[in-house]
């Protein structure tokens, strides 16, 4: 029986596609061949073949103790074969293959996250052996203790700490953050991350499975196993619904001793509007999903999402652009817009972020300039003849001479969050600092806002950064909660803690280190620009990178629920008023099948509704909203 199953499943669209051409041939053989054998006979054949694979589902389901919706399907096909309603049973089960198709294509969600970050994590290591060469082995053979050599560009093998050498780390894959953090000997590195720059010998502290990066896919692993999804709408109510129908069936064939007349109201109760209702709202409104921007990943997302109450943000590339980039100029000496030009030119040389942020502002290109870069400050370039020093304070001092005012407005730049690179010729006629740092995403607030109207309780920001800093950033938006300095475990930790409380919690995230968060959460949210990991773990991806997608994901959730309940009522309806016509005798089987087909129709046009849906966009608003963080900077 599994072999067969396994058959039905994997044919399930050609074996659709091969009904739908046998129903067009029955019904051109009645309508325009007026042929009643080949329609019946091509009925039958349509009704077997659709009523095998929803048989056997239903055998599976009674060993498991539950009446499914595919038991009284079952049951209602047999019956209409007995009293030789073939066509009734050929439509019944082309309905159900129909919506059973249309609910797994908005269903299909890859599971290849834990295998992509697997493929990420670091495979070899170069270990430093005893006369200080470096060989290259497989991570899963290296031993704490063991010291292992890190060059420019490569990620960091295993999880330790630096004996010598220093450089600029990329730990966004770990605490999610855009900016380069300056390791030296004594500071802890973690497996996963990148050295842009520089040189490392690390001491092994822990390989594979115990580095942190390993621990990011234990995390997603264990999340995916154990994260339950919401039922389908259909199946919750058949729970109830398919026993109730059976119930009556019998208990009308034990009182009337009429077997044809328990089989009708048994055919009746099985209503295709139910079969098709679900579906039908679920591919319409993912439909619009996708037509706006927006990836639902099922009928079951969207189930979760308009129960929501409270959604956790990450901060860096979430409710920021993810990048650096020049908030601040303030000039201290000579012409603005000269030094702009020659910073700009300068910077271009190199592929620090923090100096490509600065190229940007001039897209000029640069006469012949040469550069030294002086590790761990910035660099010394030489145009025109005249020497010109882009980096940290320390190596304006060193080159030129002390300035009270450079070190004030470095000071203050700073306590304001950002990174610095200050701009000097020799003499100081030219001296500048360039703030720099991680902007707020510009229709943030208004999308924050907009969730707050929609009936979100709470909203709150989880942060690899400090916690000052990220509570700086949230002051500017209307966030609840600010939580700093969270590693990816601790967001992992926050989602579950909250779900305990009982609270229906969504995580926003773009990166690796958000993945256990969000696969955590009720309703897991990617953005679009973010890795792949975080999209296939998510629930729902905002593919247009616009945060206020999330308000119209909320209320197009809402609109597409509310429209499958409200063809589940039609459906019942249906149902209670063929009974009641069927008791009265007002109805037999062929006009009962005629109210069953045109209310089928009802709730497909109803269905299709949603592709009307609309949620406006103010784009004032946000044009407003990014002038205020101009002028914020």
């Amino acid at each position: 029986m599994i072999k067969l199953q396994q058959f039905f499943m994997r044919y399930k669209k050609q074996l659709l596609l091969v009904n739908t051409i046998l129903l067009l041939l029955a019904e051109g053989s009645k309508w325009l061949l007026h042929m009643n054998l080949p329609y019946q006979t091509l009925m039958l054949i349509v009704g077997i073949v659709g009523v095998l694979p929803i048989a056997l589902t239903a055998i599976s389901s009674l060993r498991v103790k539950l009446i499914s919706i595919d038991v009284l399907v079952s049951l209602a096909v047999l019956g209409a074969f007995i009293i030789g309603k073939f066509n009734e049973a050929a439509i019944v089960t082309w309905l159900f293959m129909l919506g059973d198709v249309l609910e797994e294509l908005t269903l299909k969600k890859t599971r290849s996250a834990v295998a992509d970050l697997t493929k990420m994590a670091p495979q070899t290591a170069l270990v430093v052996q005893d006369d200080g060469s470096t060989e290259k082995e497989d991570v899963d053979f290296i031993d704490p203790g063991e010291k292992i050599l890190v060059k420019t560009g490569d990620q960091v093998p295993v999880d330790g700490k630096v004996i010598s050498g220093s450089g600029y780390l990329n730990e966004a894959s770990v605490n999610g953050e855009s900016k380069l953090v300056n390791k030296k000997a004594g500071n802890e590195v973690y497996a996963g991350t990148i050295l842009e720059n520089g040189t490392l010998t690390v001491e092994t502290t822990a390989v594979g499975e115990d580095t942190t990066f390993g621990k990011i896919i234990e995390m997603v692993e264990e999340a995916q196993d154990t994260k339950s999804h919401t039922e389908k709408l259909i199946n919750r109510f058949s729970k109830y619904y398919t026993p109730a129908v059976l119930v009556i069936a019998i208990a009308v064939g034990l009182i009337t001793k009429d077997l044809k007349l328990a089989i009708t109201v048994m055919v009746l109760g099985c209503p295709g509007a139910l079969v098709i209702g679900v579906p039908v709202s679920t591919v319409a409104g993912i439909g619009n999903g996708a037509k706006s921007g927006i990836m639902f990943k099922g009928s079951q997302v969207m189930d979760q999402t308009h129960r929501i109450d409270e959604i956790a943000f990450d901060k860096t590339g979430t409710l920021t652009v993810g990048h650096p980039e020049v908030s601040a100029i303030e000039v201290l000496n000579g012409p603005k817009d000269e030094i702009i030009k020659l910073a700009a030119q300068i910077e271009r040389q190199s592929n620090h972020p923090l100096a490509q942020a600065i190229a940007k502002l001039n897209k000029q290109k640069p006469a012949s300039i040469k550069v030294e870069t002086v590790k761990g400050k910035g660099i010394i370039a030489i145009l025109n003849n005249q020497k010109y020093y882009l980096g940290n304070q320390d190596l304006i001092v060193e080159n030129t001479r002390t300035n009270a005012k450079l070190d004030k407005t470095i000071n203050h730049l700073s306590q304001l969050g950002n990174s610095i690179v200050a701009f000097a010729n020799e003499d100081q006629s030219q001296l500048a600092v360039f703030g720099i740092k991680d902007q707020l995403r510009p229709e943030a607030n208004d999308a924050l806002t907009r969730l707050k109207e929609l009936g979100v309780k709470k909203l709150v920001m989880l942060s690899g950064d400090n916690q000052e800093t990220a509570e700086r950033i949230a002051a500017k938006l209307s966030i609840d909660e600010v939580h700093g300095q969270m590693l990816p475990q601790d967001k992992a930790a926050f989602v579950k803690k909250e779900r305990a409380k009982g609270h229906h919690i969504a995580f926003i995230g773009d990166g690796i280190n958000d993945s256990p968060a969000l696969a955590n959460a009720n309703v897991a949210i990617a953005v679009g620009s973010g890795t792949d990991v975080a999209i296939e773990v998510s629930d729902i991806v905002l593919v247009k990178n616009d945060l206020r997608k999330i308000a119209y994901a909320f209320g197009l959730s809402k609109k597409t629920i509310l429209n499958m309940n409200e063809n589940i009522v039609m459906a019942l309806l249906t149902v209670l008023l063929l009974f009641i016509g069927l008791f009265a005798g007002y109805v037999e089987m062929a006009s009962g099948m005629f109210i069953h087909e045109f209310s089928i129709l009802i709730v497909i046009l109803n269905g299709m509704r949603l592709i009307k849906f609309q949620q406006k966009i103010d784009d004032h608003q946000v044009y407003n909203q990014q002038n205020k963080v101009a002028l914020d900077m």
